[in-house]
């Protein structure tokens, strides 16, 4: 297959230029009580639901602030707008008693869900330490190593490695099953690793890197099955491996804490496997560690998605399955076609093999060609194993454009580099 790099930036960079980066640049902003709203319906229009939460509001700082990083800012409009999102969180997320940051409040900046998150927590580093870096504002790396710290203090287990992440209000733990409070899970410990890599990129301070070694070490030792080297979603504290079940702090619209089983054991997700495998390239690089110690693991990632993720037939990456074995979830939903497009480039850049070319290529054509509302701008939610619409709305408590947009920030810059 030709690598036609030049149609290919090209498709990339109308998407982003004349689609995605419009449909953000007037879509968010609560002129009224500041901070951001993010649910909007099919047409891209308010729908009326104003709740926010900390997460989703910590990803527009981000994706804001890497607009402007990455020179798609003539007029620092993003920069500005991350930055009022910056104050919105300081004065209204944050816990002035107990310390940390709230999970969900009412638009005016009420409290409606106290409890402190460590996944909203983890992107409050994330996206304090990239405006930190981009505004040059020191106070912003300040907070960034302050919410570091209490997690070091607060959810850190020094027992049996890693960090409990659902407390109540006073950091008490949450209770077990349903609330969270038994469970760890690869999922934020592999966002704990990419905060901890931003920090220390931004402060260059060592234990943010040592910290972010240790998630690493954690991840590879304990979080990835034994003989197939894939992610498992979920554990006890003593990291014991258990099936996967949903928290009633949730994070998804379809998502309902009612099974108590969960998924089965033998399962793994493709989106999150090679997402975290170029998180971790990206963390080797930034933390300077020996990358030859890891490519056996991140290349195994790569390979299980292509080998039993790709819908060949019908394009796109699945959502879930076995750690060995065809796909048993073959919805596609919008993030794992994103983290999958930047980690089939990351692997073409890696390995050269042609077989992550083809996959990016698949990826590629079923993004745009069916999970892209270019009517609108962003990209649909979630389409069916016949990539039959199944959700349409364009914005949610939990989709916004965290993985849109860096997927095609991250796409422009990797397919660049390639075809130079």
């Amino acid at each position: 297959m030709k690598r036609d790099y030049a149609s290919l930036l090209e498709e990339v960079g109308k998407h982003l230029h004349d689609e995605l980066l419009p449909y953000w640049s007037h879509r968010g902003d609560d002129a009224q009580f500041g901070g951001f709203l993010t649910f909007f319906d099919r047409h891209g229009n308010p729908t009326g639901e104003t709740e926010k939460n900390l997460l989703a509001n910590c990803r527009l700082i981000y994706s804001f602030a890497s607009i402007h990083r990455a020179g798609h800012d003539p007029d620092g409009s993003f920069l500005e707008r991350a930055g009022r999102g910056v104050k919105f969180v300081q004065e209204h997320f944050r816990d002035p008693v107990n310390h940390g940051w709230y999970w969900i409040l009412e638009r005016d900046g009420t409290p409606v869900d106290r409890k402190k998150i460590i996944y909203g927590h983890s992107f409050v580093i994330y996206a304090f330490s990239e405006y930190a870096m981009v505004a040059k504002d020191s106070s912003a790396l300040d907070v960034a190593n302050q919410a570091f710290e209490l997690l070091q203090v607060k959810a850190a287990d020094n027992l049996f490695g890693g960090y409990y992440e659902f407390f109540e209000e006073d950091w008490s733990h949450c209770k077990p099953g349903m609330y969270g409070g038994d469970r760890k899970s690869m999922d934020i410990h592999m966002h704990l690793m990419e905060a901890f890599t931003h920090l220390y990129q931004a402060s260059g301070d060592s234990i943010h890197r040592r910290r972010a070694c240790e998630i690493i070490e954690l991840i590879r030792s304990r979080m990835l099955h034994p003989e197939h080297g894939t992610g498992m979603a979920q554990f006890s504290p003593d990291l014991t491996p258990q099936q996967a079940i949903i928290f009633r702090n949730v994070w998804g619209s379809d998502r309902e804490a009612e099974d108590p089983q969960g998924r089965p054991l033998d399962n793994t997700s493709y989106g999150h496997n090679v997402e975290l495998a170029w998180l971790l390239n990206l963390s080797i690089e930034v933390l300077g560690l020996d990358r030859s110690q890891y490519v056996t693991l991140i290349r195994t990632l790569y390979d299980h998605c292509i080998q039993y993720g790709i819908d060949r037939q019908h394009g796109g990456v699945y959502c879930e399955g076995p750690h060995k074995g065809e796909a048993r979830e073959k919805n596609k939903e919008f993030w794992q076609q994103g983290e999958t497009l930047v980690a089939m480039l990351d692997a073409t850049a890696a390995f050269g093999d042609e077989r992550y070319w083809h996959a990016y290529m698949n990826v590629h054509r079923f993004v745009f060609d069916h999970m892209i509302n270019h009517e609108v701008g962003e990209w649909l939610p979630l389409l069916g194993p016949d990539n039959e619409v199944l959700w349409d709305y364009m914005g949610h408590a939990w989709k916004i454009n965290y993985h849109t947009v860096r997927s095609m920030l991250e796409c422009e810059r990797r397919l660049r580099e390639l075809s130079s």
